[in-house]
């Protein structure tokens, strides 16, 4: 494993991975839709749709051509504070892979004449929610459980979209793309030296700027129902966990281990195999640099609804009296397996990089991660969980009528 830091903030890591024959990076600036104003929710989304509309010296057309021609297998995302690329090519086309990642960054066109097509395609994805309820309910989710900014959905409104200029996407580009706290995370079949000289050629004359992150406001409600014409109900619970920097973060995440994951965990196991209450339930842990939370969904009938609001409650505040051996087994086992799959992968690892050097201003290498899933006890968990039980709960439902809250929430 290598890392640097160009004088401009710049960090590169790269972990060769040899026996591989591909390659991937992944890069995290820092914007997203947390630095945007509310009245153009959704421009940092739009800002990412339109960087690949032509670069540097290529058109939209030359610049995803030569993308193919290069064999790359492109993706990107926008978060609370990101908005990441990441690319999976050949080892041999890495470094001219780079170059088109640099015009991408630095030199986008963001041509006028295709802003409104840009604006219908983000448009789209806003217009599919309603189509997509359990998507719904866990933005919904999101938003009251977190506080503005960061609960902020990316996509905006159709509203805030098409009030949305090509000089608002200019201006946040020169505003907050920049190398200070970007973060370019490769992986595979490579060469340290030559990578790191490519990209100080291509990145360190980029100039940095300060980050201010907006003021913090109030978390928002409690409980929360969206009223909808239809046969089922969908159900999104959130309560508080410790973020991934925290000494206590394996323990807590082996409460979602516990709970989902397998047709053996909790949730699957009481909610729909004991009671045949719901077609669909999960958790799932996300986290941010300084809060984190478990997100659980259950997508169910109407008229089982309260009742399996009413379980899924009782099997969360369950975690507070403990785990058995057999649980704790089959949860190490599906980490372990999960990192292996990771060892198989050049995208998986650069972005795992990447996540590690922005939370944990280091990177894990697997064989820690493995030592640390290890050295978890039955015990260490049980006391974590009778120190912090799962709530304050957030409950957000969709359906035709509201659901009462269990008494223990």
């Amino acid at each position: 494993m290598y890392w640097h830091r160009f004088n401009n903030g710049l960090i590169l890591l790269a972990e060769p991975m040899n026996w591989m024959e591909s390659v991937s990076y992944s890069i995290l600036i820092p914007y997203g839709p947390v630095l945007d104003p509310p009245e153009l929710a959704g421009l940092a989304s739009l800002n990412c749709e339109m960087m690949s509309r032509g670069a540097g010296e290529r058109n939209s057309r030359q610049f995803l051509q030569s993308l193919e021609n290069l064999g790359c297998e492109t993706s990107e995302m926008v978060a609370h504070l990101h908005t990441g690329f990441g690319a999976s090519m050949l080892s041999d086309y890495l470094l001219p892979s780079l170059e088109l990642l640099a015009d991408q960054i630095r030199r986008p066109h963001f041509p006028e004449e295709q802003l409104e097509i840009a604006k219908q395609v983000v448009k789209q994805d806003i217009f599919s929610l309603e189509d997509d309820p359990p998507r719904r309910v866990m933005l919904e989710l999101q938003h009251h459980f977190l506080p503005d900014p960061w609960g902020r959905s990316t996509l905006g409104t159709p509203a805030t979209i098409d009030r949305i200029e090509i000089d608002d996407i200019r201006r946040q580009h020169r505003r907050y793309f920049q190398p200070d706290g970007t973060i370019l995370s490769i992986a595979g079949k490579l060469n340290w030296e030559a990578v790191r000289d490519k990209v100080e050629e291509l990145f360190t004359d980029w100039k940095p700027q300060s980050l201010i992150l907006p003021e913090e406001k109030i978390i928002g409600s409690m409980s929360v129902h969206l009223p909808s014409d239809s046969l089922q109900t969908h159900i999104g619970v959130a309560f508080p966990c410790v973020p991934l920097r925290s000494p206590d973060y394996m323990l807590a995440r082996s409460g979602v281990g516990i709970l989902s994951g397998g047709m053996s965990c909790r949730l699957f196991n009481e909610i729909r195999e004991k009671r045949g209450l719901c077609y669909n339930v999960y958790a799932s842990y996300s986290t941010l640099k300084d809060r984190a939370g478990i997100y659980c969904y259950c997508g169910t009938g109407t008229e089982r609804a309260q009742e399996s609001l009413e379980v899924l409650i009782t099997e969360l505040n369950r975690l507070r009296f403990g785990i058995d051996d057999g649980e704790l087994n089959r949860f190490k086992i599906r980490v372990k397996s999960t990192l292996i799959m990771q060892q198989e992968s050049t995208g998986s690892r650069s972005g795992m990089m990447a996540q590690d050097w922005y939370h944990l201003g280091r990177v894990r290498t697997l064989n820690e991660i493995e030592s640390t899933i290890n050295s978890l006890t039955k015990s260490a968990i049980n006391n974590y969980f009778a120190e912090h039980p799962p709530g304050p709960f957030h409950i957000v439902t969709l359906g035709p009528e509201p659901l009462h809250l269990p008494f223990s929430v």
